[in-house]
């Protein structure tokens, strides 16, 4: 299989073969969705190893009590089986050629064609045409076109709904009713087994020859788990059979569907699906592109100019924020986004870390109405916060590792992979001891605060999660024998190191936590009495409080080495070291798990991502220049980017400190994490984080961007083969128009104009 990015001005991501052996590589970076609901781009015909998802944000399920909550794969809708003279149509049978998938990033629209000569000679053009509507967010539509060459063809196609798909062999649903009204409105309804959800699919098929309306007879087949029709068409040499399928899918967690009974909810959902059929497929895709316009494209444009390799960095951001767009849960504040999107299984949808500090600064600067959604989900998911620090001897506030629906509370997996040496499973501890997700959660609310000048969001829900957060890390604290509070037994980012003391990004993460809930207490004791009376009323800041102060004053902050070099924790430094070479230029992830167990990586010095560089990213203007290049140094030569998150992290850095060809070069790896040539690296679902990062690459790290002490700061400075960057934000209400030259020079315009803005740009404070 081969893809291109260079036609139609980087708006296409192009496959120009067919490889049934990996097949999971275009399913998921060519993945079709609104936020909602995510449809994995497996082709409408079946193959050996294919993954058929659809997943609605937000439906968890539990199959067992020995299994974590996941996002359960709804019945498939997709499928659009062709017999040509009673051939099955499949690439991997009889011969084809001029095949050809497009991924129209500028309006969402996934495209195929190619041309098919069954084993016995029959000969047709295949067309297929599918989107996932952004204006109506339940909506699939799909148009398959079928062409006689140069005999007469029968065609027969099959269609419905399948609900015999699982999660990797895990069925979450029971059986429900099957419907086929008019012969012609196909429904099928399911019940997630321990959360009571029931999914409601609705189907209806259209039908054309040579562009003129077609009735076809109806074979019903009702089954288990399924129902379909088959559909029968003769076709002479020169015509062109079209098959339009309509579906839409609803649950009964839907906030639009909220009070409705389930009867209510198929009459509902059969309504809306014969409104979307009556506009047809050209009007429905049009309007869906427009949607793609305002909400993305017009709102966040981006712009790269310079030689050849610049087209296809700017192909690698357009395709960033197409996924990002298409995982952003814009319609419904009580859910989040997954590590995998809505794209594939991977992580089973839960969220991590990743929204906060890699993801949510895109929406923050693009969409601060769907940021704000976000940040709202950690409010709301707040009780399971508290259980959590209940259960482990905690007060406060302790936020999941991987979370879920709102009340799930900690939903990682116990166990997950096996021990290179023993055979054993290896047990995952980041559920239970990575616990720089709550200063991660508490920054993430306070960005968002300083980014959009959201005072309600503050009043409302700020200053709660920060200090509830704040009260957490309190709790945490252990006192030393020197007389400071320790963080022990933790993982912090770089999960190769588990059960290390003093973590470098766990504990000045936690003091700014801490911190930052001391300076919003006394800014409330001056400006704002009544609300503070009432959080120390919910919260017991009588007694927080002291204890905040308490233990930001005496928390252990690890110090810079004489070399300069900031200690990642207290035992990585005195590990042995190895040479990496091998690990840091290999193909995949993880190869260094073939050879050493995590005991033995425990004892080393490689950093699957480096703790510290990601500090100095967050909290730029803690440490001084000097302790940011030696440790970048040192952390550098030792990190073999086995986490996705790596690589654009690392390249910021490299552009902060001038090193713009090393910058440029992991910005491109980081593009490459699911774009690139691997094709396996994309199986389980693209790599959500990622994409943020190769945003932050682009305007954190190239255009110099970065929020310092509630201020913007733009200092752009360019790779090489770049002659202009220009890109949008939004600051405190105000739509910016940011352009660097490549020679260093950049305006800044107000595009709203309501207000001033205050910026220091290139060093100079300006107003616009």
């Amino acid at each position: 299989m081969g893809m291109d990015y260079s036609s139609m001005d980087q708006w296409i991501l192009g496959e120009d073969s067919f490889d049934p052996t990996h097949l999971g590589k275009c399913e998921a970076v060519m993945s079709l969705g609104n936020g909602y609901l995510g449809l994995r781009s497996a082709t409408e015909e079946k193959y050996l190893g294919e993954t058929r998802d659809l997943l609605i944000n937000g439906t968890f399920d539990r199959f067992d009590e020995s299994e974590v909550t996941e996002l359960p794969n709804a019945a498939d809708v997709t499928a659009m089986e062709l017999w040509i003279d009673g051939e099955r149509f499949s690439l991997d049978q009889g011969s084809h050629t001029g095949y050809r998938r497009e991924l129209n990033l500028r309006t969402g629209e996934l495209t195929r064609q190619v041309e098919w000569t069954s084993p016995r000679g029959s000969r047709v053009r295949l067309r297929f045409r599918r989107i996932v509507s952004l204006k109506r967010l339940h909506d699939i539509a799909l148009e398959v076109c079928v062409t006689a060459l140069d005999q007469p063809v029968s065609v027969k196609l099959r269609s419905g709904i399948d609900a015999r798909v699982t999660n990797t062999g895990t069925q979450h649903f029971a059986e429900g009713e099957k419907r086929f009204y008019e012969k012609k409105y196909v429904q099928l309804l399911e019940t997630t087994k321990e959360s009571g959800i029931t999914f409601v699919l609705n189907a209806v098929h259209r039908f054309a020859r040579n562009g003129a309306p077609l009735e076809l007879a109806t074979d019903v087949n009702i089954d288990r788990r399924v129902i379909y029709a088959d559909y029968t068409v003769e076709l002479a040499p020169g015509d062109t059979f079209t098959a339009e399928k309509y579906a839409n899918v609803y649950t009964t967690r839907d906030l639009d569907c909220a009070g409705l009974t389930v009867p209510q909810l198929q009459e509902k959902t059969l309504d809306d699906l014969k409104e979307s059929a009556a506009l047809g497929y050209a009007a429905l895709a049009e309007e869906s592109a427009a949607q793609w316009r305002e909400e993305v494209w017009d709102r966040a444009p981006v712009e790269i100019t310079g030689g050849e390799k610049s087209r296809m960095d700017l192909f690698s951001l357009r395709f960033a924020q197409y996924h990002m767009r298409l995982m952003l849960p814009r319609h419904d504040n009580r859910m989040n986004i997954g590590a995998k999107g809505l794209s594939g299984e991977g992580y089973k949808g839960h969220c991590f870390w990743d929204t906060e500090i890699f993801l949510l600064p895109y929406y923050m600067f693009s969409d601060p109405e769907a940021a704000r959604k976000l940040e709202e989900y950690r409010y709301l998911s707040l009780p399971g916060a508290h259980r959590k620090a209940e259960e482990n001897g905690y007060r406060g506030a302790m936020f999941p590792w991987e979370s879920a629906w709102l009340d799930d509370g900690e939903t990682c997996p116990l166990y997950m992979g096996t021990d290179i040496l023993t055979g054993t499973p290896i047990k995952v501890w980041s559920g239970i001891i990575e616990q720089h997700i709550t200063a991660d959660v508490a920054f993430g609310a306070w960005q968002y605060i300083t980014i959009a000048g959201d005072e309600d969001f503050l009043e409302k829900y700020g200053y709660e999660l920060i200090m509830d957060t704040a009260t957490f890390w309190a709790s945490r604290l252990e006192p030393g024998e020197d007389g400071r509070y320790h963080i022990n037994d933790v993982v912090g980012p770089d999960e190769y190191h588990e059960h290390v003391n003093d973590n470098a990004f766990t504990n000045y993460m936690a003091c700014w936590n801490l911190n930052k809930a001391i300076e919003y207490y006394q800014q409330l004791q001056t400006e704002n009495p009544a609300l503070l009376r009432k959080l120390e009323e919910k919260l017991n800041l009588t007694e927080a409080y002291p204890r905040w102060v308490d233990g930001a004053e005496k928390i252990y902050l690890p110090q810079p080495t004489a070399e300069g070099i900031l200690p990642m924790d207290d035992r990585f430094m005195n590990g042995q070291e190895i040479d990496l070479s091998k690990y840091k230029n290999q193909e995949f992830v993880a190869g260094i798990m073939k050879d050493y167990n995590l005991d033995q990586i425990q004892h080393l010095q490689v950093c699957k991502q480096a703790d510290c560089l990601v500090l100095f990213y967050l909290l730029e203007d803690r440490f001084p220049p000097e302790v940011k290049r030696a440790s970048w140094a040192y952390y550098e030569a030792r990190t073999i980017h086995d986490s996705s998150l790596s690589l654009s992290t690392h390249s910021v850095q490299a552009a902060d400190m001038g090193e713009m060809e090393m910058a440029y070069d992991l910005f491109r790896r980081a593009a490459a994490i699911d774009l690139g040539p691997y094709m396996g690296t994309s199986d389980a679902g693209i790599h959500a984080a990622s994409f943020g990062g190769v945003w932050q690459c682009v305007v954190y790290g190239f255009g110099g961007v970065r929020m310092l002490n509630g201020k913007l700061r733009i200092e752009p400075h360019l790779p090489e083969g770049w002659d202009s960057l220009a890109f949008t934000l939004m600051w405190k209400g105000q739509k910016l128009q940011v352009r660097a030259g490549r020679d260093g020079s950049a305006t800044v315009e107000n595009l709203t104009g309501t207000a001033p803005v205050t910026v220091t740009l290139n060093g100079v404070e300006v107003q616009r």
